[in-house]
């Protein structure tokens, strides 16, 4: 069992000493290969997600972003028939490790879907669900739990006065900003979200991607996204997939304005994908 956090959680910390500082590796892959059933998803992917930063992952559907991305907090194992080979590691801890702790791993590593999926539960609720649920906080400073992750989801302001409402009567954009509320809850130090946007309107768009960048002072945060204008916006460095294969990896600028492989410059520029 982990040892709980604080009342206050700060933002990023975690009650370990492996936390990568600013500019380490907090996600590194080394050879990783995946599996469903016979079919290879994933092939020798080698690279490292620096901490603190946000790092996007682009490619054409199919080309395996959201299940590299469900492998760093092992959700493909709910699948029968998965496998890995190669290393995966967060935090120097192997992911893929039979000892692993795995509700240890799941609050070290938040995720935030494709679409808003809120609990049938009042606003409040959603927050304090995990923490609740892993005995992080007691009941007497859930409150300032709550409030703290509500107003770093920056949605503090605009449900203050109805926190036992039903969550599921907020918009889409708000009910976004709950669940990646409720993501931080846990206090995780990696924060993985899987197109957060494809299903928000404009205005809704702007708001998440003004709070990721407020997040990536603090958090690691890998997005996968198909808006390659978003990955430009929000992204300090962007790697691109093809066919479950790394492509190019590099800074967003680069990659975008300098691409090295000619494939990259193709499905940037709109020639396929």
């Amino acid at each position: 069992m982990t040892p709980p956090v604080r009342a206050t959680l700060a933002a990023g910390a975690r009650s370990t000493d492996a936390t990568p500082a600013k500019g380490a590796a907090a996600v590194e892959a080394t050879d990783f290969c995946f599996w469903y059933g016979a079919n290879q998803a994933l092939f020798d992917l080698s690279l490292a997600f620096d901490a603190k930063a946000v790092t996007a992952i682009i490619g054409p559907s199919g080309c395996g972003k959201s299940t590299f991305l469900r492998c760093i907090n092992r959700m493909n194992l709910l699948i029968p028939g998965t496998r890995a080979a190669g290393e995966l590691c967060v935090e120097g801890r192997p992911v893929y490790d039979p000892a692993i702790d795995l509700v240890a791993h799941r609050l070290r590593v938040g995720m935030v879907f494709q679409r808003a999926n809120p609990f049938p539960k009042s606003i409040f609720a959603n927050v304090a669900y995990g923490p609740t649920l892993n005995a992080l906080v007691s009941k007497r400073d859930m409150p300032d739990v709550v409030e703290q992750c509500l107003r770093r989801a920056a949605l503090w302001d605009e449900v203050k006065d109805r926190l036992d409402a039903p969550a599921t009567g907020l918009s889409g954009g708000q009910q976004q900003r709950l669940c990646i509320a409720r993501a931080l809850a846990n206090s995780p130090s990696v924060l993985l979200m899987d197109e957060p946007c494809s299903a928000l309107d404009p205005i809704a768009t702007q708001k998440v991607e003004e709070l990721i960048f407020e997040l990536r002072q603090d958090f690691t945060i890998i997005i996968v996204t198909h808006n390659m204008q978003q990955a430009a916006r929000v992204a300090q460095r962007t790697a691109f997939f093809e066919a479950g294969r790394l492509v190019e990896y590099g800074e967003t600028d680069q990659i975008f304005t300098a691409p090295a492989k000619e494939r990259t410059e193709a499905y940037i520029t709109g020639r396929f994908g």
